[in-house]
């Protein structure tokens, strides 16, 4: 009997020891998991209130199922607030934007790895300090700029107004990438006859694919984002507002229209999440890749 209970217990002991070595996993796992739902959430109670009412938002707390839904409010948000034109130009701006940035930062950040030249350090230190500037304080040049160059009133102003910002970040993820590629590929271009230009749009750009994907989705997210700049450029002329400032068409004197405006809030975000499931690999790789460099 001794004998029989001293193999049970053996033939326990390696299961308790797997068990034992997975516990972390799973328990990270879980972690991991309800930190993805708390996220998750408020997205989610968003589109449900977006198809509700708004007696059943209030009084229905918590709750993610609606009744009836209202998909009237997506009407109303697209129809009666001019969502619609508000979507065109949010769209038409942040293409432009996005565009400008990456070819602007590309280059910045192609030149600070691969050249040396007099005050470079001192130009990154001030791309560095400028991260520390808040917004409020450069608008105010901005807007005084496009009123002279007679920009103020329109998309155009607004793009280059965004398009002209620093954007430190991005520069800072090219530098990093740009220095961990191989000198002799540009070498090589220069032995084939290949100047500057040709050298980085037909060699360095390509291969920093992952890094232009990943400076894309950042710009994207922050100019689709943007309020104070469409705010100004478009305050004298409605038609020229973007989502972010349109959401101010919910909001009356006297009331707030929480559903048509949950139901905007749904239109204004689909974008940004299905340009982040198609580019979420390049996302994290070039993400990874201006690390480790």
């Amino acid at each position: 009997m001794s004998t029989q209970t001293a193999a049970a217990r053996v033939a326990h002991t390696p299961r308790r020891q797997r068990i034992m070595r997975r516990l972390p996993w799973w328990i990270g796992a879980a972690f991991l998991v309800g930190t993805a739902a708390l996220w998750v959430f408020p997205f989610v109670w968003m589109v449900s209130a977006s198809l509700k009412d708004n007696m059943e938002m209030f009084a229905g707390g918590l709750n993610l199922l609606p009744s009836d839904p209202v998909w009237s409010n997506y009407a109303r948000a697209w129809n009666d607030a001019h969502f619609g034109r508000y979507l065109i130009n949010t769209v038409i701006v942040t293409l432009v934007t996005v565009v400008i940035v990456t070819v602007r930062c590309a280059t910045c950040g192609y030149v600070l790895a691969r050249y040396r030249f007099r005050g470079s350090r001192i130009f990154m230190g001030v791309l560095v300090a400028t991260l520390f500037v808040p917004t409020g304080y450069t608008i105010i040049p901005v807007v005084r700029v496009s009123m002279e160059l007679g920009l103020l009133d329109s998309l155009s102003g607004m793009i280059l107004a965004l398009s002209g910002a620093a954007y430190v970040s991005a520069i800072l993820i090219y530098y990093g990438y740009f220095r961990k590629i191989p000198r002799e590929l540009e070498e090589a271009a220069v032995v084939d006859g290949a100047g500057f230009v040709r050298t980085f749009f037909s060699v360095m750009l390509p291969l920093a694919m992952p890094v232009t994907a990943t400076v894309a989705v950042l710009t994207f997210i922050t100019t689709w984002n943007s309020f104070f700049l469409p705010l100004v450029f478009s305050f004298s002329r409605p038609e020229l507002r973007t989502v972010s400032v349109g959401m101010q068409a919910f909001v009356g004197e006297t009331a707030t229209d929480w559903t048509g405006m949950a139901a905007a809030g749904v239109i204004s975000i689909l974008p940004v999440v299905v340009l982040f499931i198609f580019l979420q690999r390049y996302f994290v790789e070039g993400i990874s890749g201006a690390v480790k460099s």
